[in-house]
Formats: structure tokens, sequence, C-alpha cells
């Protein structure tokens, strides 16, 4: 008896699809709570003063305040397999974000991968999110695996 294929036409037919964009506003406040908040106490997403003296000539976000900046979810999609893993995520900067920039946010699923494992078979999601500036300069990509068996 053959196996049911897990990547089904809906989800096939999903792959590149961004969702809806949606629009963040960066304050200089929130930086320096989300600054805070991770204990990170460097000047350059703090002190504006100290900041206008270093490589970057002002404050900006710690690269992991992206996290705070989340995508719209994308249509719902049935996995034909129940359980989920993590498989981890990839970032890649290239401009910092400073107070007063709006960084718009999409995702989209670049690929699905059927694989067999000493568990059954597994489904491997691979999804871009994708961070915009309003000059529509890309600050940030992010690459996320997920796995479902």
């Amino acid at each position: 008896m053959a196996e049911q294929a897990l990547i089904t036409d809906k989800m096939k037919k999903a792959v590149g699809v961004p969702s809806e964009p949606i629009t963040y506003d960066i304050e200089q406040g929130l930086i320096r709570q989300f600054a805070q908040a991770i204990g990170d106490p460097s000047p350059q997403w703090q002190d504006e003063v100290k900041a206008r003296k270093t490589h970057k000539g002002g404050i900006v976000a710690p690269p992991t305040f992206l996290r705070t900046c989340n995508a719209k979810e994308l249509d719902e999609l049935i996995f034909p397999v129940t359980r989920g893993l993590d498989g981890g995520s990839e970032w890649e900067y290239f401009v910092p974000i400073r107070p007063g920039d709006s960084i718009t946010v999409t995702q989209k699923i670049d690929s699905f991968t059927e694989k067999h494992g000493r568990l059954g078979a597994m489904l491997i999601e691979a999804r871009e999110v994708s961070y915009l500036n309003q000059l529509g300069e890309l600050v940030a990509t992010q690459k996320i695996i997920g796995i479902y068996y």
C-alpha cells in the first residue's frame, strides 16, 4: 500500500504567495525598553550622545529587536501530520533600524519538502520573512524551518 503524499495541491499553490504587509513605526523609547528588557546596556541602543560617536552615527535597534515585528499570518494550511518542531531560523541583516523608521514585514513560504525518517513521513516547511524600511531598503531577512511529522 503506497503512502499518501504529504504535500497537497493547496500547499503547492501557497508557495511564494506573500502575506499581507504589516508596518511598525519604530520609536526610540521602544528601542531603549527592548534593550533594557534583554539586559543589553550598550549605549548604541540607549544613549544618543554616546551613540552618535559610534560608526552607526546615532541610536539603532539591536538586531534581535525585529523579533517584536511579526508578520501577518498566511492562509491556514491543513497539514496531514499533527506534530511539529521548530527547525531553527537564520537571520541576515543589511541596514540598521533607526528611531523614526517604519518597518514593513511580509512572509512567504519558500518550499515544502517530504522526507522519511525513523518516525515516518516528515514535512519540511521553509519560510522567509522580509523586513523593509520606509525607503524601500531591505533591512533584514529571516529564514524559518518548520518540521512536521
